[in-house]
């Protein structure tokens, strides 16, 4: 665990699109698991900063071509693992954090996967509001090994910064204000930054040239910063930040831009385009409104919070109600609003 996640991927598939013919002479279980596993986790172009493409289906499926027919079984069993691991993190409440159960097992505790009752054991490491240094500290006691929690968190981080997690939403096929609030919540904690004009993309050096040209007061005059703070992460603009979760498809991972009907509009035309709605001091205790002034918007999580894409400097972060001079809520006219999961 000495290297990042997103540093070995680029390795390996740089070596892949340059080269070829590598297919037939480095290929192994090892890239494989790799390939198959861990590519799916971590967003293909958030590894490459969005400059190159690549077809993971394809890809995935030449490694399986290529391989013996023992490293398909071992890689089957690799597969069979993580799907145990799956159901049996969220079976023990963990739903959220089914990632670094199985970033664990891949690229740390392999070797002791033959072992009986391998899934329940490192199920047992994870409880509840468990910094990354107590579940190292676990697994490291549980294993025998010697992790370190600033390796696991490298890990972790290229992960969290880039993987959108739907596994707890209510309902991942309709667009309602729980899911909604779900979404903030991971933006806020997965530290997404703030781009003008984006809408939970990963800033890439090539959206970012874009946007400075497109808007050079809002992003030109902010790209230096944003190169040192949030190139590489998921970025959205206040508004960008509720149309990121209105576009965004569960099915193919994909943010279609204009996608659910769902218009592509300012903070001000939301609001204006809104038939349920008042001032701040009417605001009913409703999770996934939204809070307005004008020409800012932000998402009504419940218990007097909200949170936003505040601005260039600090990203989105998770705020008090009375805080950010908030004057209106209203019902966001394109989701539909539930009481209850």
């Amino acid at each position: 665990m000495s290297v990042t996640v997103a540093a070995a991927l680029k390795k390996i598939a740089v070596s892949l699109l340059t080269n070829p013919k590598v297919l037939k002479t480095v290929l192994g279980i090892v890239l494989g698991i790799i390939i198959i596993i861990i590519m799916p986790i971590v967003a293909v172009v958030g590894i490459f900063n969005g400059d190159i493409k690549i077809d993971a289906d394809r890809l995935q499926q030449m490694v399986v071509e290529n391989l013996s027919v023992e490293e398909q079984s071992k890689l089957q069993f690799v597969e069979d693992t993580m799907n145990s691991i799956d159901e049996k993190m969220k079976t023990a409440g963990f739903t959220g954090r089914v990632k670094e159960a199985q970033v664990l097992y891949v690229l740390a505790l392999s070797d002791y996967a033959n072992q009986d009752g391998f899934t329940d054991t490192l199920v047992a490491c994870f409880q509840e509001n468990q910094t990354d240094e107590q579940l190292i500290s676990a697994v490291n006691s549980t294993f025998g090994t010697q992790l370190t929690a600033e390796d696991f968190g490298k890990v972790m981080g290229n992960i969290r910064s880039v993987y959108i997690d739907i596994s707890d939403y209510t309902d991942p096929k309709t667009k309602n204000n729980l899911d909604l609030v779900k979404w903030a919540k991971h933006a806020q904690e997965s530290g997404w930054g703030y781009v003008y004009g984006t809408y939970g993309e990963i800033c890439s050096p090539n959206l970012l040239e874009y946007k400075e040209k497109q808007y050079p007061d809002e992003v030109g005059s902010y790209a230096d910063f944003i190169r040192q703070n949030w190139l590489g992460r998921r970025t959205a603009d206040c508004v960008g930040l509720i149309k990121g979760y209105g576009w965004y498809n569960t099915e193919t991972e994909i943010i279609e831009i204009g996608s659910n009907n769902m218009p592509d509009i300012g903070a001000d035309t939301m609001y204006e385009n809104a038939s349920e709605k008042g001032t701040i001091d009417t605001i009913p205790e409703i999770p996934g409104l939204a809070v307005w002034h004008e020409g800012h918007i932000g998402i009504y999580i419940g218990n007097g919070e909200v949170i936003q894409a505040a601005n260039t400097n600090v990203g989105v972060v998770r705020t008090p109600i009375g805080q950010s001079g908030w004057t209106h809520w209203l019902k966001i006219p394109y989701i539909s609003y539930k009481e209850s999961e």
